[in-house]
């Protein structure tokens, strides 16, 4: 039997127990036979019967040459039988033996001489089958080259995880030469590596026996401390012939260079995923302040903790900059974005913020000379440099800031502001890789910034313009109470080309006045201002309403095939009357006390500028307290709502006639007007009142 060491109670020294075959003898099929000095046989084992195929009984006593060598070589080996007896020399070699059955096979023997204590000479005789034995020897010289050689690190540990056998690979894996292997366990050899890991993964298949394959393990050994590598672990439980465990096997291959080529794909993948996110979130809208928080939105978390974008003033306000070397930078910010709540968040200048960088501030570097501005490792005397004063400096030190990049935003070669960005949390340093992906999203976002920025300046233009021609009319005039209200489309869309208007005529009369000129921009503003203006003249020469709008259908067929929709009121407060026309326009609504109100039923007529329809003007009566409201189309349409659905609910907003005119606008406006509508808003609401 042989003896295996298992640790004892707390520690003391190793408790030897016996433990089953290991099998191999079994394997080789060893035969014993013991002789006489006259070379009878005395002792024969089964491994014998088997060997030369005679039973114990008929062997027994038998002279060995006659049963157990081939007749061709039993002279030679009686000779060297005598030899060994007389010499005491044992003798090695191997014969073809004759088997009872009359085959032959060739047997590896070893003879010995034996002495008793009586002091009585005999001889042992060990034989094996030597197919069996080259087998076995060509198997372990095999095994022993393969594992000296292998390029993999390989190892077996006993069943108390202490290396017994190292190979070279696995030596040059660890730093450690295979001698100082033998009788240690991974934890004591391999402080850098996650040995509570390894060890589980050992223990587990010790106990079930079920290889472990491909496990992936991360540290630093001593063959090379400064580095993290990555290793593949595959473990596999030994076993003898019998089932005895005699330990593990253990093959380690370095996968560094595979793990670090996988994480640069998928780093190139995530990269190539965000630019791709990139051209389809940035620039959804022509909103400027929108745009840049798209930008801001898209470069954290996965390529900054902390983004800001900033343009420079000037380029806000549609001029050209360029910066000389000692000018500062004024930059508006408009968006900052943070993964979570930072102190980096409070010293970045807030969105609409207008901050000025002097000529030694990295950001006024950037947009001065159209090049990037790359700290991979900021240090103390870095952070003076990128934020916007000692205070913020102080605050970006508190907050971690470690790592700093700011690429300029160009479009049509044209320097627009720089996006921010900064490592807090994530504790690599921005890299070159780093910054080309930057630089693609700040290419690809300034040209929808900058689609953006000019739109933005021509609707600032055009609202101004639109504004100044839209009148500011007194509260009352000619027995009416007036309320108006002008709400500009959503920032995305283009100024159109509503209008009202209030003129006193003779009389004591007074003409109201809604209009829609189809399109938006410039030219509808530019129209919309001819038609009020025209609307002016021809309301002065005091005309019916039909005849007005046939004048405004021919001055609007010669403003490049313009088309508008208007409704045109003249209200007498003598008569109590108001006669109406209209142009291709929604209906104004009516509002008594007492009555629920209504839409007033007018024929529809063609919008101006189709030419050769003709118009007609329907009278209605107001008393005092009656209220008329007339709007344009972007108060009530929308695409989600039918028409009528979006009436009705006009109609019930208009439930108390005695709100006072601002309250109703405001409360019309507020509940019916999308901030996502396309189309501006012109309202006008008049109450009579009462004589005197």
């Amino acid at each position: 039997m042989y003896a295996a060491e298992s640790p004892g109670p707390e520690g003391d020294e190793p408790v030897r127990g016996p433990v089953g075959p290991s099998g191999l003898l079994d394997v080789l099929g060893v035969a014993s036979v013991v002789l006489d000095t006259e070379g009878r046989i005395v002792l024969w084992s089964p491994q014998a019967e088997e060997l030369f195929g005679y039973p114990a009984q008929e062997a027994l006593g038998q002279y060995a040459a006659r049963i157990m060598v081939h007749e061709q070589h039993r002279d030679l080996v009686v000779k060297l039988f005598a030899d060994v007896m007389e010499t005491g020399e044992g003798w090695a070699g191997a014969f073809p033996i004759r088997r009872k059955d009359g085959s032959t096979r060739l047997v590896e023997f070893r003879n010995m001489r034996l002495l008793d204590d009586q002091g009585d000479v005999y001889a042992l005789g060990l034989c094996a089958d030597q197919a069996t034995v080259r087998r076995l020897e060509r198997d372990v010289a095999l095994s022993t080259r393969t594992i000296a050689q292998a390029p993999v690190g390989l190892a077996v540990l006993d069943t108390d995880l202490r290396y017994v056998s190292v190979n070279p690979a696995l030596a040059q894996l660890n730093g450690i030469s295979a001698e100082d292997h033998i009788g240690r366990t991974p934890r004591e050899l391999l402080p850098g590596v996650d040995t509570d890991a390894i060890e589980a993964a050992l223990r587990e298949v010790l106990r079930t026996g079920h290889p472990l394959i491909n496990r992936r393990i991360v540290g630093r050994t001593p063959a090379d401390p400064d580095q993290e590598h990555f290793w593949s672990i595959s473990l596999y439980r030994l076993e003898d012939t019998a089932g005895t465990v005699l330990g593990v096997a253990g093959m380690a291959v370095d996968i560094t260079e595979q793990h670090q080529a996988a994480v640069e794909a998928e780093t190139a993948r995530r990269r190539l995923a965000l630019i791709a996110d990139a051209s389809a979130r940035i620039g959804t809208t022509l909103e400027l302040d929108r745009t840049a928080r798209e930008l801001a939105d898209v470069a954290v978390p996965e390529l900054a903790d902390v983004a800001a974008v900033d343009l420079l003033e000037a380029v806000v306000e549609g001029r050209r900059s360029s910066l000389g070397p000692s000018e500062s930078a004024v930059i508006r910010a408009l968006a900052v974005r943070a993964e979570y709540d930072t102190e980096a968040l409070d010293a970045a200048d807030q969105p609409g913020q207008v901050a000025r960088y002097g000529p030694d501030r990295l950001v006024t570097e950037c947009v001065r000379t159209a090049g990037p501005v790359m700290v991979a490792q900021v240090e103390e005397k870095d952070l003076p440099r990128i934020a916007r004063s000692p205070e913020a400096a102080v605050q970006l030190g508190r907050a971690g800031v470690h790592s700093y990049l700011a690429v300029p935003l160009i479009a049509r070669g044209e320097v627009l502001g720089a996006l921010d960005l900064k490592r807090t949390r994530n504790p690599l340093p921005f890299s070159e890789d780093d910054l080309l992906l930057a630089r693609e999203l700040a290419a690809r976002a300034a040209v929808q910034i900058d689609n953006a920025r000019w739109y933005q300046n021509a609707r600032d233009t055009a609202l101004t313009l639109q504004r100044s021609l839209l009148p500011s009319h007194p509260p009352v005039t000619g027995g009416l109470e007036v309320a108006s209200r002008y709400q500009p489309a959503g920032a995305s869309a283009e100024v159109g080309g509503d209008w009202f208007d209030v003129i006193p005529l003779d009389g004591g009369k007074t003409a109201l006045v809604v209009g829609d000129v189809m399109g938006s921009g410039i030219d509808a503003a530019t129209t919309m201002g001819r038609l009020r203006t025209a609307t002016h003249t021809l309301a002065s020469l005091d005309l019916e309403p039909t005849l007005l709008l046939e004048h405004l259908d021919k001055i609007t067929e010669g403003l490049d095939h313009s088309i508008a929709t208007c409704v045109y009121v003249v209200h007498d407060p003598h008569l109590r009357q108001c006669r109406i026309a209209n142009a291709g326009h929604l209906p104004p609504a009516r509002v008594r006390p007492g009555h629920p109100p209504e839409f007033l039923e007018l024929p529809t007529g063609a919008p101006l500028g189709v030419g050769g329809v003709a118009f007609s003007t329907t009278t209605i009566d107001l008393e005092p307290g009656d209220q008329l409201v007339l709007y344009t189309d972007g108060l009530v349409e929308t695409r989600q709502h039918p028409l009528d659905e979006r009436l009705d609910a006009l109609l019930e907003l208009l439930d108390d006639p005695h709100r006072p005119l601002e309250d109703c606008c405001d409360l019309l406006l507020r509940t019916l007007h999308r901030p996502d509508n396309s189309d501006d808003v012109a309202l006008l609401i008049a109450r009579v009142l009462p004589p005197g």
